[in-house]
């Protein structure tokens, strides 16, 4: 349930909950679902509900055992603001992260009107990134949503990036990273869009993180913009402001 990653920008994985549901277009071919389809054939007991909500209370402490600092995605097969899943539990969730002040977690979610209305109960520590998946203009308002929240590191993730987001508001924003489609059904991405928000997010001063290409055989495609890697972080000087 909990792993070094192969995510590029994160270090480690830990699933309290799993399981989701779609809500937009960039769910349509959800990495998640598969890879749930995959354990479930290997019965694994972490999925023996399939891809359906699962909250593993066994696992809500497990952070706290690590020594080491890392960056821990949290919920990544599932969504922590999924309408399934108690605020209580979400808040148990966060209590965990309070405490283990030696790691940063990184929360990603697609639900961002519920993470709006949560928001002024959670106590965010510096330790914590929230961040609101942004694939094409049509789910451009979760950024409005995610401004609204006292999470001190904000941060987009334009993956799989479906359209081009040419008038991106990034008030407020301190990351953005943008990937393509990978997999056999794998939808297109333009060169053009990736530039563009590279080029927006150097204008307003946001780190840029480009993760692949993606594609139906990404490691053909690699990760290189214009020759070179584009792997900057959120700075320091946030947190000591």
């Amino acid at each position: 349930m909990a792993a070094n990653s192969q995510i590029e920008w994160t270090e480690a994985t830990w699933n309290p909950v799993t399981g989701c549901t779609k809500v937009s277009q960039g769910c349509k071919n959800c990495y998640a679902l598969a890879m749930s389809k995959r354990l479930v054939a290997m019965n694994n007991p972490r999925y023996k509900n399939g891809f359906n909500v699962t909250l593993h209370h066994d696992l809500i402490d497990l952070p706290l055992k690590w020594k080491k600092p890392r960056k821990i995605f949290v919920n990544s097969m599932s969504d922590m603001f999924h309408e399934d899943i108690p605020d209580e539990f979400i808040f148990s969730i966060f209590h965990t992260m309070n405490l283990a002040s030696w790691h940063t977690f990184q929360i990603l979610t697609k639900r961002s009107e519920r993470l709006k209305e949560l928001a002024p109960k959670l106590q965010w520590t510096n330790n914590i990134w929230q961040g609101v998946s942004v694939e094409n203009e049509k789910v451009i308002h979760r950024v409005d949503h995610l401004r609204e929240t006292d999470a001190k590191i904000k941060f987009l993730s334009c993956e799989p990036l479906l359209g081009s987001l040419s008038k991106l508001d990034l008030r407020g924003i301190h990351w953005v990273i943008v990937g393509g489609e990978s997999g056999p059904k794998a939808r297109p991405m333009e060169e053009e869009w990736v530039r563009d928000i590279r080029d927006q997010c150097q204008e307003q001063k946001v780190a840029f993180f480009f993760k692949q290409w993606g594609g139906v055989q990404k490691f053909r495609n690699g990760r290189l913009l214009d020759g070179q890697f584009w792997d900057e972080y959120p700075s320091n000087d946030i947190l000591a402001n």
